[in-house]
């Protein structure tokens, strides 16, 4: 994504602006575009760059970033969350009819305790049936790790512009 036709069509609005001025309003908004340049790239870039993470939010798992290549071409870069391998089974559902139930107290980061809030909200489930039910995957033959195991998933990377 190349930001120079974005400064050359701001650097033009600021010249018509200042006609209305006069002659002494038009020389010095040529002064200022040159030194502004600068200035109106970083605000694109952050703007792209909030806009980046406001997707990402929304995507999660998934992500979107912003890559700077030169100083005109910002690019970016989408990752997609990984999927389960098309033999993997699902993992048995837990349910509370296993037995007596058990209380225990666990202290999460903040923001591990939000994206768990989000996840169990996204699926209908209370943050306790999420946990429950993560608690009894993580616990499945197939879904146990450890002793050297890797996970054979792989993610894809798409990158591009964006208009």
């Amino acid at each position: 994504m190349d930001l120079t036709p974005y400064v050359d069509s701001l650097r033009t609005e600021l010249a018509l602006a200042a006609e209305a001025g006069g002659e002494e309003a038009r020389a010095l908004a040529e002064r200022l575009t040159a030194p502004l340049e600068s200035a109106v790239r970083l605000t694109l870039l952050e703007a792209l760059t909030a806009a980046a993470e406001e997707i990402t939010r929304d995507l999660a798992p998934g992500s979107v970033d912003l890559r700077l290549r030169g100083r005109n071409t910002p690019n970016f870069v989408v990752t997609q969350p990984a999927a389960p391998p098309a033999e993997a089974p699902a993992p048995e559902p837990v349910t509370d009819d296993e037995g007596p139930s058990a209380r225990i107290n666990l202290r999460l980061p903040e923001n591990l305790k939000l994206r768990i809030e989000e996840a169990a909200g996204a699926e209908g489930l209370s943050i306790n049936a999420w946990l429950v039910r993560a608690a009894g995957a993580a616990l499945t033959p197939s879904g146990r790790r450890g002793s050297g195991q890797r996970d054979s998933w792989t993610g894809q990377h798409l990158t591009g512009w964006v208009r």
